[in-house]
């Protein structure tokens, strides 16, 4: 479980995250809107300890984040960014096994952790293939399998933040990907995932935070937060909002 009271952090003496509250809880996907420059990567680097927080506190199990050790927290909290770069002739399966590196579970249990992550993210058919050979698509479900790897299966209430994780996959993987997420917070993961589309965002997660120039503008279900005059008034987008006809979770469409 992870929890912010209050958190605001400045940059070049510019306030660009305001005032944020929120609580990450074992089970349960957070999932974090905005427009470009809303402040929604600015709070995942603050979570995830690579920002320090001009003011406010962050907690990770009851725990102020400063006080866990770099391995510590790379037990319980796994972070995939919007771009994860490598530039070594690794293997896909090398590569993966990096996550289990905090770790002293044995080669067996790291073996058998590994391949479960490559099935998850449907990453299989790559492992031997070279890294620098992969797409970028491919590349990014890689790096999912590596950090879900870290924190593998989630039982423990371990923490995963995501940065659009899928920016740079096809409609079908973009799916599998978040399909992934959601079973990682099924097993009892607290989640929080960044996302542009509005749609993924309504069919996965259980709670959204909408930001605006760096303040909550709206927190709360799908069904409370997606609605046409929040939309309008943070992305000046119209839009008419019907229900999933099998799912039933809000379904946006732009006039």
């Amino acid at each position: 479980m992870m929890k912010a009271e209050k958190i605001s952090v400045h940059r070049d003496s510019k306030r660009v995250l305001t005032d944020i509250d929120l609580m990450l809880k074992p089970g349960e996907m957070l999932g974090v809107l905005g427009p470009n420059g809303a402040g929604k990567s600015t709070l995942l680097g603050a979570l995830c300890a690579e920002l320090k927080p001009t003011q406010g506190q962050i907690w990770l199990d009851d725990r102020p984040l400063t006080h866990w050790t770099g391995q510590q927290r790379a037990r319980r909290l796994a972070v995939l960014p919007q771009s994860s770069t490598l530039s070594f002739a690794f293997k896909v399966q090398e590569v993966v096994a990096m996550g289990r590196l905090p770790h002293d579970s044995g080669q067996q249990r790291d073996a058998e952790i590994i391949q479960a992550v490559l099935e998850t993210a449907d990453a299989v058919h790559l492992q031997d293939r070279n890294y620098l050979a992969l797409s970028g698509g491919e590349r990014q479900r890689v790096h999912l399998a590596r950090v879900l790897a870290q924190i593998w299966p989630g039982e423990g209430g371990q923490t995963l933040l995501l940065d659009e994780p899928t920016s740079m996959l096809d409609p079908l993987h973009q799916h599998t990907t978040l399909q992934a997420v959601r079973g990682f917070a099924d097993r009892g993961g607290a989640v929080m995932v960044i996302l542009h589309d509005l749609n993924l965002a309504a069919r996965y997660c259980d709670r959204l935070l909408l930001l605006e120039s760096g303040c909550p503008f709206a927190m709360g279900t799908p069904d409370e937060v997606l609605v046409p005059d929040a939309l309008r008034a943070v992305f000046g987008l119209e839009v008419l909002v019907q229900r999933h006809p099998e799912r039933g979770h809000p379904l946006i469409i732009a006039r």
